[in-house]
């Protein structure tokens, strides 16, 4: 018979053992969360969204487990700003210098690679994170991504068992320059392409998505290759995927603009043991409502502050939404270094599932950059080859390319309305049809009450300092082709001025 000292140690052990179980048990309520994201990439150029002609079966397989959104938008079309937004989970017009490309995010807004790691999760990213920008020129000690790794695997190795992480992947894919040609190296059929109606279809442009293409195929073998070390890690099980764009792709009417092209995302998300499988919402989200998801999975507080809302309630498989969105409103302030002393293209979108409305606050400013560069459309100050912009500017007078060149370089009205079901690829602007003025007027009052609500000072009178913020690329400030080459300026030209 056991003596009472070892009985006693006995209900010690299993005292403890119990313990560190109900411990064990409680952490893996918490899952870690892998945040996968490409740089510049329109919604609907992934296999599972419906395109034929990318090739994206790690993107494909993990929406099969998971949930796909269709009508998933980034706050701002513009790398910083989109980025800001995700991370403080607020719209750019309330965070300050934040709403900038190559500006800075001010220290008084708190992100959540931050309020997660004070939830005790370990928090790590590689590649842009929070950028471009300086984060230093505000006081920051790091990117606001977190602490900086070299890539996956080096993070994946030395994580701790029953401690919670989140990571960021960036992925340098599809953001320009790309090699003219490589798309048609990586087997793309050109002929198959289908080209949107706010370009001309030629060769040239056809040659510009493939490389696109490819790119993006590059970005989803990255998928590939870090699922795999996830599983071997061991971390499968209890890890919530997210893939996303910071915003659309880098084309005329795309990149820095208020149009689907510039500020609609693809997103999925998996966590097979928990959320919906194989399923598709078009519920209206925005990136805005992945901080407070990843705060509320870690049993963390949602700071009221916070714009964005949790998608749990989509997300979960016995989830009830009780308000979706019947709009998400979106902005842009300055995008690049590309007009007269500085200033930025300000504008305000509300998109609906059936319109977009926008409203262009300086409307006899330039929405794609001063003339003759338009550099506020990629290829950025004519840096490097981008036969579908060059194609444009070159034949901007003939038929072929008239109306494309004006949509994406010309002049824009203050305001913009268009019927996304009879018009998805935005050309015909409502905005002085008699027949929607109802709706137009509905959808202004809608959005100006959302800024003001949200205190944007475009809206409430407050100071706009959006024109005069630091640029903190001083290269970007000098355009690179010299008066003569722009004067004669053809792609041939610009070809040899680039080599």
């Amino acid at each position: 018979m056991m003596n009472t000292i070892t009985r006693i140690k006995c209900c010690c052990l299993l005292a403890i053992a119990f313990c560190l179980s109900c411990t064990s048990e409680k952490e893996q309520d918490r899952p870690n969360i892998l945040l996968l994201m490409s740089d510049n990439q329109s919604w609907n150029h992934v296999g599972v969204y419906g395109d034929s002609v990318v090739k994206t079966p790690n993107m494909d397989k993990i929406a099969a487990e998971g949930v796909r959104f269709t009508h998933a938008f980034c706050n701002s079309p513009s790398c910083t700003p989109a980025r800001a937004a995700l991370l403080t989970g607020q719209d750019i017009w309330r965070i300050e210098e934040g709403a900038n490309l190559w500006g800075t995010l001010p220290t008084k807004f708190e992100v959540f690679p931050e309020l997660l790691e004070k939830a005790g999760y370990r928090v790590g990213y590689d590649g842009k994170g929070w950028g471009p920008g300086s984060y230093e020129a505000n006081g920051r000690t790091r990117n606001p991504g977190g602490d900086q790794y070299r890539n996956f695997a080096d993070f994946i190795k030395n994580a701790k068992k029953g401690e919670p992480w989140s990571y960021w992947f960036n992925s340098l894919h599809p953001h320009r320059p790309y090699e003219v040609g490589s798309g048609q190296k990586a087997g793309i059929d050109i002929h198959k392409i289908n080209v949107p109606a706010y370009l001309p279809d030629t060769e040239d442009v056809r040659i510009d998505i493939a490389d696109y293409y490819a790119a993006i195929q590059t970005f989803d073998t990255e998928v590939g290759e870090i699922m795999q070390q996830l599983e071997e890690s061991g971390h499968l099980e209890n890890t919530i995927v997210l893939i996303c764009s910071d915003n659309g792709w880098q084309m005329p009417r795309g990149l820095a603009n208020l149009y689907d092209f510039g500020t609609r995302v693809p997103l999925i998300v998996s966590w097979p043991e928990k959320f919906k499988t194989d399923a598709v919402t078009e519920d209206l989200v925005t990136l805005l409502d992945l901080a407070p998801t990843f705060l509320t999975l870690a049993k963390a507080e949602v700071p009221d502050y916070m714009t964005g809302k949790s998608l749990l309630p989509i997300l979960e498989k016995d989830g009830e939404i009780a308000d979706a969105r019947e709009f998400v409103v979106i902005g842009r302030e300055r995008h690049a270094f590309v007009r007269q002393h500085g200033l930025g293209y300000p504008g305000r979108a509300i998109r609906t599932k059936e319109y977009l409305y926008i409203k262009n606050y300086e409307a006899d400013r330039w929405p794609a950059g001063d003339p003759p560069l338009y550099g506020d459309v990629d290829p950025y100050m004519l840096n490097y080859p981008g036969p579908a912009k060059f194609f444009m500017l070159e034949h901007k007078d003939e038929p072929i390319a008239k109306q494309a060149f004006e949509l994406a370089f010309a002049k824009r009205p203050s305001e913009e309305l268009y019927h996304i079901v009879n018009d998805p690829d935005q050309l015909h602007n409502l905005a002085d049809d008699a027949d929607y003025q109802a709706i137009k007027q509905e959808l202004s009052s809608k959005m100006i009450a959302h800024l003001k609500e949200t205190k944007d000072p475009r809206e409430t009178g407050g100071e706009i300092i959006w024109d005069s913020t630091d640029y903190f690329s001083e290269i970007d400030k000098t355009p690179v082709p010299s008066k003569e080459a722009i004067e004669k300026f053809n792609l041939d030209t610009m070809y040899n001025y680039l080599k």
